[in-house]
C-alpha cells in the first residue's frame, strides 16, 4: 500500500489524481502505525515551511518520518523539510539531508519561480526512461542549497538542487504530479523501487 501523509500542508489532491492515473492503491493518513506500514510513503508539501513543521510536530509525526525504512518521496516543501533547516521562517526542519534552504534573491529574480524549467537529472532509478535533462513543472520562493545527496539540479538565478536522495530518502522540488509524461514517469518509478 502507498501512503500519502496528511498533515495538513500538503497538496495531496494533485498527488491522489496522479496515483489514479496509475491505477494505483493508496491511503491519505496521519495515522503513524499505517505510514510506518506502507510499502511506500509520499511526503506532499505546500505552503510555508515553518508552518508545515508546526503541523508535524503537533501531529507527532517528526520522529515517524525519520525512522521511515521504506522509500518515501518528498515533494516541494515536503522535500525541503527533509533538509536541515530552512530560511522560511527560521525553520528547523527533519535533518535527513545536511544542508539548507534559503530564499531566492528577489532583487534580480520574479519570486516565486514559477512554470516550467529545465532540470539536469543524474543516473538515478528515480529517472529511467528519461533523458540527461528534462522540463518540470515548479513553483516555489525557497531552494535547496547542492549538496553531495543531490541527484538533479535546476537554475533560477543560480543553481539549486531539484531532486535529492540520502538512503531511501528521495525529494523533488518539482511537481511531478503536475509535469505531464515525464513527471508521471517519475512517480512510476518511485513506486517501482
Amino acid at each position: 500500500m502507498i501512503v500519502i501523509i496528511d498533515y495538513g500542508a500538503g497538496n495531496t489532491k494533485s498527488v491522489t489524481n496522479a496515483l489514479d492515473r496509475l491505477d494505483t492503491l493508496y491511503e491519505l493518513t496521519e495515522d503513524s502505525s499505517k505510514i510506518k506500514a506502507a510499502d511506500k510513503v509520499i511526503f506532499p508539501g505546500v505552503g510555508h515551511a515553518g508552518h508545515a513543521m508546526y503541523s508535524l510536530r503537533e501531529k507527532n509525526l517528526v520522529d515517524v518520518i525519520r525512522g521511515i525504512k521504506q522509500p518515501l518521496l518528498g515533494i516541494c516543501v515536503g522535500m525541503q523539510l527533509l533538509y536541515d533547516r530552512s530560511e522560511e521562517g527560521n525553520t528547523e526542519c527533519i535533518g535527513l539531508i545536511r544542508g539548507q534552504v534559503t530564499k531566492f534573491d528577489n532583487k534580480e529574480l520574479i519570486v516565486p519561480q514559477m512554470g516550467w524549467n529545465t532540470n539536469v537529472l543524474s543516473n538515478n532509478k528515480l529517472f529511467k526512461g528519461l533523458g540527461e535533462s528534462t522540463y518540470l513543472y515548479a513553483v516555489h520562493s525557497y531552494r535547496a542549497e547542492v549538496t553531495s545527496d543531490t541527484i538533479a539540479t535546476s537554475v533560477y538565478g543560480n543553481e539549486y538542487a531539484s531532486a535529492v536522495q540520502s538512503n531511501n530518502f528521495y525529494g523533488v522540488q518539482f511537481h511531478p504530479e503536475k509535469s505531464s509524461g515525464d513527471g508521471q514517469l517519475i512517480i512510476k518509478n518511485f513506486l517501482e523501487l
